[in-house]
């Protein structure tokens, strides 16, 4: 017989977790999957206690599995891209023309605002860290900048733009969930992302101007790389072409997936007629991604290092290893679901809730908690935002309250997290570990601290309108 997890039973796998993570991957750098993997396992035990059989637990990872299929898919088909767009210049273009325009003490606070503004436009985080964010990485590591605070400006200027475009799925779902209206809810947003945006630009700008850019940029590398990236490649402003496809694509709400899948096949068709490659060799490329010797032109050149950790990425199976840590996340998450665990936590939350300060903070944590256990941005706003709807009310609140903060903490926790989708996906495309970049990804922590302060000092907190 099926009953409910006590909240002592709900809290093991996730307190299991925890520890597991946080002592053997922080500590001891064990493999992740294999972590959850084991978590998983404590989380069925729990499962089975509570009455339910292994055919239970299988469908609840296979529905998590499932409502991220569109995700993980759009994952592997940027892993392609990268690739794609390596073969025929692009991205290698971006890289040239981006070192010799933009100042090294100003990469940072220019990453923030490149990346926030594609992703506004186009209202996907995925596809300005993917394009813009790739070439901006490429732009540090040859100007020799720390590559972990321009992975933090990428993922904070892209997170801008998913939480505040109109155009952005999580943007609409967060109003939907909470009962608000889309444009309240984004003007809204202005005060907590405002400020967590103002913090942002002021970091990465005085971080920028105080670092020691004379002591680490080196003028005989960088020139040698920008010698190396002409040799090897034949710029032309036609290469921009694909970008331009993907952005608008987006803008105009075409289907993701077909969408990246043209801008790869121009890329490949470019790498043919401008490149000299094969076909044979740019398909090559596509599947398991690009490296610097499948060029014509490279017999003829002696690379420097840098180049080869600036273009050898991307591909199909250079995704597969988040795929596959997406997985064993989604064991865990399923069966801790299936088991009626984060119900009873969540619970437990709600019930110890007396001031509207507590409230908004309760409402963080729970985003923040689904957010870590589930790896889903979506559950991470449809979960908390039914459990605490009707208490909004209660309180007297706008449910536009309940929509920012759903994002401030959902949204934005999710690219943190090392094992979510958007958390893989970022530290596989950017090359930077989750746990490396967080620190500086300003705009995603803050966002959740100013939605606490506002909360507890009212501050920008709408009453509910008398005749709603």
């Amino acid at each position: 017989m099926i009953r409910k997890p006590t909240f002592n039973e709900a809290m093991t796998p996730m307190a299991a977790m925890i520890l597991l993570l946080g002592i053997g991957y922080g500590k001891y750098g064990l493999p992740i999957q294999a972590l959850l993997i084991i978590a998983a396992c404590i989380a069925a035990i729990i499962a089975k206690r509570v009455g339910y059989e292994w055919k239970d637990m299988i469908g609840g990872i296979s529905d998590k599995i499932h409502s991220s299929l569109p995700s993980l898919f759009v994952m592997v088909c940027v892993g392609a891209m990268i690739a794609s767009w390596m073969v025929s210049g692009t991205i290698p273009m971006m890289i040239y023309y981006g070192i010799k325009i933009i100042d090294p003490q100003f990469l940072f606070v220019t990453a923030f605002f490149v990346t926030a503004i594609i992703s506004t436009f186009t209202g996907t985080s995925f596809g300005s860290a993917g394009t813009a964010g790739v070439a901006i990485m490429g732009i540090a590591i040859a100007l020799g900048l720390p590559l972990e605070i321009a992975a933090g400006a990428v993922i904070s200027g892209a997170v801008f733009g998913d939480k505040l475009s109109p155009f952005s799925d999580t943007t609409i779902l967060a109003p939907i969930a909470a009962g608000s209206e889309l444009y309240e809810h984004i003007r809204h947003m202005m005060y907590t992302t405002g400020a967590a945006t103002i913090v942002s630009i002021i970091v990465f700008t005085f971080v920028g101007m105080n670092i020691p850019v004379a002591a680490m940029s080196n003028p005989e590398n960088v020139n040698a790389v920008l010698n190396n990236l002409e040799q090897l490649y034949n710029f032309n402003w036609i290469l921009l072409l694909p970008p331009v496809v993907v952005f608008w694509g987006a803008y105009t709400k075409k289907p993701t997936i077909p969408m990246l899948l043209l801008a790869s096949l121009m890329g490949i068709i470019f790498g043919i007629v401008f490149q000299n490659f094969t076909l044979k060799t740019a398909m090559m490329a596509f599947v398991n991604g690009f490296k610097v010797d499948m060029l014509a032109a490279s017999a003829h050149v002696e690379s420097v290092k840098a180049i080869t950790t600036l273009l050898n990425r991307g591909g199909l199976m250079g995704m597969m290893s988040t795929v596959l840590l997406v997985f064993c996340a989604f064991a865990f998450a399923g069966i801790f679901s299936k088991a009626g665990c984060i119900e009873v936590i969540l619970q437990k939350v709600v019930g110890s809730i007396t001031s509207v300060g507590n409230l908004i903070a309760a409402t963080v944590g729970s985003t923040l908690f689904m957010s870590i256990v589930t790896g889903s941005s979506y559950l991470a706003l449809l979960i908390p935002g039914e459990m605490f709807r009707d208490l909004y009310k209660k309180f007297n609140l706008a449910p536009k309250n309940l929509s920012r903060t759903l994002e401030d903490a959902g949204t934005c926790a999710v690219p943190i997290v090392p094992w979510s989708v958007a958390g893989t996906y970022m530290a596989t495309t950017l090359g930077v570990p989750t746990i490396e970049y967080l620190p500086w990804a300003v705009l995603c922590y803050s966002s959740m601290i100013f939605a606490i302060v506002f909360g507890y000092t009212g501050f920008s907190i709408a009453k509910l309108e008398k005749n709603k």
